[in-house]
């Protein structure tokens, strides 16, 4: 979901309001998460009503006094307010560890469009790959509470971050878009390369053979193995 956002701000719910705004953050943001973007308005009674259940159902999966671990969960608010007020006022509604688009961003109403948004409140859930999971979980929400995010999770196929070191998390997040082109590269040359060692070995060179494979081997698991995302 990162390619939707990535030229964008995303603004946190917090009291400063603090912004998202370089690639790096956009990143480790949204990168290997399930985001549910919340489409509503403050003018709708039923968004009114459905805000406290949503708010409830997102810090019970992500807030520390709820859970050991943080479900790997983000909630996008996109406001379909008439005006910056209300939008203001309906954050409040909403919990602190939310994002939501500024009021004069435009690329509010083009998400609406490019998901077919008919009704509010809908909350759409996209998968990381920014595929939609569901078109609108609003009942499946009220119906099912935090339990619905463990099918959510099992049909988004997310790698669990819990089992992967820092370092490793953050190198995976700040590979570019073009990586998995950029790697088939490297490993296509790495390839060439072994095979040329094997020759030269078939000839009689001999010596430092095997730390020669073993090299090529290491690279092409750290060039090939494992998806970037």
């Amino acid at each position: 979901m990162v390619d939707l956002f990535i030229d964008r701000v995303l603004v946190k719910n917090n009291k400063d309001q603090d912004e998202l705004d370089t690639e790096r953050e956009i990143l480790m943001r949204l990168q290997n998460r399930i985001l549910m973007l919340f489409f509503a308005s403050a003018a709708c009674e039923t968004c009114q009503q459905f805000a406290p259940t949503l708010s409830d159902f997102f810090k019970r999966l992500t807030d520390e006094f709820y859970v050991d671990r943080s479900a790997q969960l983000v909630l996008l608010y996109i406001s379909m307010d008439q005006s910056e007020e209300q939008q203001e006022d309906f954050l409040k509604e909403l919990p602190k560890k939310s994002l939501f688009l500024a009021y004069e961003d435009p690329y509010r109403r083009e998400l609406e469009a490019m998901f077919n948004v008919e009704e509010l409140p809908t909350v759409v859930v996209l998968r990381p790959d920014s595929s939609v999971l569901v078109p609108n979980a609003v009942e499946e929400i009220v119906r099912l509470g935090p339990g619905c995010y463990r099918n959510w999770q099992e049909a988004a196929e997310l790698i669990d971050r819990n089992f992967m070191i820092t370092e490793d998390f953050e190198e995976k997040s700040m590979r570019s878009f073009s990586d998995p082109v950029r790697r088939m590269k490297y490993k296509v040359e790495d390839e060439k390369k072994k095979n040329k060692k094997k020759n030269k070995r078939g000839r009689g060179w001999g010596g430092g053979g095997d730390e020669g494979g073993e090299a090529g081997d290491a690279r092409d698991d750290r060039d090939g193995g494992g998806s970037p995302w």
